[in-house]
This record gives C-alpha cells, sequence and structure tokens, in this order.
C-alpha cells in the first residue's frame, strides 16, 4: 500500500456509509491529498470504483486483504 495522508477505517459498515464517511472525510483534505479507506462489505469494491468516476477523485489503489477491503483515494 502507498503512502497516505489520512486513514478511515469502516469495518463493519455496510452501503453507504463507508462511501458517505469518505467523501466527508475528502471534504476536509487537500487536493493532492490521500485517503486510506478500510472496509469489511465486499459491496465497497464497486461503490468506491463508482465513487471515484462520479466525484473525480483517483482511486490509487484497490486490494483484499485478509478478508477486509483497502482503497486509496487521491482527493483532486
Amino acid at each position: 500500500m502507498a503512502d497516505f495522508d489520512q486513514e478511515l477505517d469502516a469495518s463493519g459498515l455496510n452501503c453507504p456509509l463507508p462511501i458517505l464517511r469518505a467523501k466527508k472525510a475528502l471534504a476536509g483534505m487537500e487536493a493532492g491529498k490521500v485517503l486510506h479507506i478500510i472496509a469489511t462489505d465486499p459491496g465497497s469494491v464497486k461503490d468506491f470504483e463508482a465513487f471515484s468516476n462520479q466525484t473525480g477523485n483517483e482511486l490509487v489503489e484497490s486490494k483484499e486483504v485478509g478478508g477486509k477491503f483497502e482503497f486509496l483515494i487521491k482527493k483532486s
């Protein structure tokens, strides 16, 4: 996993809460900063892909590690 500026642990939360929390976290970040998100909801993979496409933020990385899903999103 690459470097990041802020971390959001959305473990145990189901859609749409991980997206809503990520949106709120990104709103408080400067452009170019990277948010690391940890989620356990399998639907979060497609959700964060769609979220990045809709918002213009870059999905830098998406992977599964030990039953958890990790994402890096760079704020545009």
